[in-house]
């Protein structure tokens, strides 16, 4: 399920990917790592979700150092199968490489900003298009490079999945020609390459795509769907520093009782710096140590069979009746009662705004 939160944020996979070929082209980290989620705990963090303008800060910073050409087809060969977690095995596990595809496209959001970025299948009689769209503002050297990845990362993963190598009959780039190409004749094994299209696409034989694959096991495709409905389910979207700080806390409230100090250090600022931020973001410590702690009893009662001795001391509580005080000040009821019906009463407004 796509949140309207997941919007303006990519996979920390899509990250890592142009973080590593800005790392070959040989491009200074100052210029990017100061970037909101590229701090290690978030970058290597698959729940995590990169702001898409961190994204396309690098994007645009690769091709001032080299040509979007090369960036494209190091993008693409550094794309190896799993690197895009889920999304990726969506395609190769399918019963062909078509529902593969179909698949993908549908769940384009566990990769990519489906606000600005979309995988489209147009099918034709004896001809399927798959086509990229890209909507970002991006400055065009940094638009060039997407799009021919793009289509170069589906052929790869169509390819996998038939296990041979499809060629396409044709590739329609919407870039003009840059002066020497051979490096995207390589990328897709063709020279049938159509410049200054008006969009993106690459088309193959409806044929090669109806083949079964190979390897494609009954129920396969059920389950990684569930996966990456549940890998949207659970996201971390990072949009700005609120969220990076809403990170870190529940991070520390997953292997003790969080105290300022303890998450400032790990923001690397000092507590009274933490405490301002907070300030200027309409919210409070006490506040967000609150609603931390409401999700994490809420999960452990609806989730586990735990005690409600025990939810309490997991939860940061000094006993029972700390808790169950909690509960009724949140809900308006108590643990039994929201454990036995999974929601709260109706008409309890749980934990004021702050701001």
């Amino acid at each position: 399920m796509v949140s309207h939160a997941h919007q303006g944020t990519t996979s920390s996979a899509l990250t890592r990917l142009s973080v590593n070929v800005a790392r070959l082209l040989g491009i200074p980290p100052h210029g990017y790592a100061h970037l909101l989620g590229l701090a290690p705990e978030h970058l290597n963090d698959d729940l995590c979700r990169t702001p898409a303008a961190t994204s396309i800060r690098i994007a645009e910073l690769t091709t001032v150092h080299a040509p979007w050409t090369e960036m494209s087809v190091l993008l693409a060969q550094q794309s190896s199968i799993g690197s895009l977690g889920v999304w990726d095995y969506l395609i190769t596990s399918a019963p062909t490489p078509l529902e593969g595809i179909r698949d993908a496209s549908a769940y384009f959001a566990t990769v990519a900003d489906i606000g600005t970025d979309n995988l489209r299948i147009t099918e034709d009689g004896e001809h399927v298009t798959i086509s990229h769209v890209n909507e970002a503002d991006l400055t065009y050297e940094a638009a060039c490079a997407i799009r021919a990845y793009a289509l170069g990362l589906y052929q790869r993963r169509l390819s996998e999945a038939a296990r041979q190598r499809l060629i396409p009959l044709r590739v329609s780039l919407a870039a003009k020609a840059p002066r020497r190409h051979h490096a995207l004749t390589e990328l897709y094994g063709t020279r049938g390459i159509e410049f200054e299209a008006p969009a993106s696409s690459i088309t193959f034989l409806a044929s090669d795509l109806n083949t079964p694959t190979p390897h494609a096991q009954p129920g396969l495709s059920t389950v990684l769907r569930r996966h990456a409905d549940q890998t949207l389910a659970t996201a971390i979207p990072l949009h700005n520093w609120l969220d990076l700080f809403r990170t870190a806390l529940a991070s520390a409230h997953d292997e003790t009782t969080p105290t300022l100090s303890a998450v400032a250090g790990r923001m690397t600022v000092s507590p009274r710096t933490l405490q301002r931020r907070l300030d200027e973001h309409g919210t409070t410590w006490s506040h967000e140590v609150e609603t931390v702690r409401r999700d994490h009893v809420t999960r452990l009662l609806h989730g586990t069979d735990l005690s409600v001795e025990s939810v309490a001391t997991r939860s940061g509580y000094a006993d029972a009746r700390a808790l169950r005080r909690a509960v009724q000040r949140w809900y308006g009821t108590t643990p039994a009662t929201l454990r036995r019906t999974g929601r709260p009463d109706s008409g309890a407004t749980g934990l004021p705004n702050i701001g």
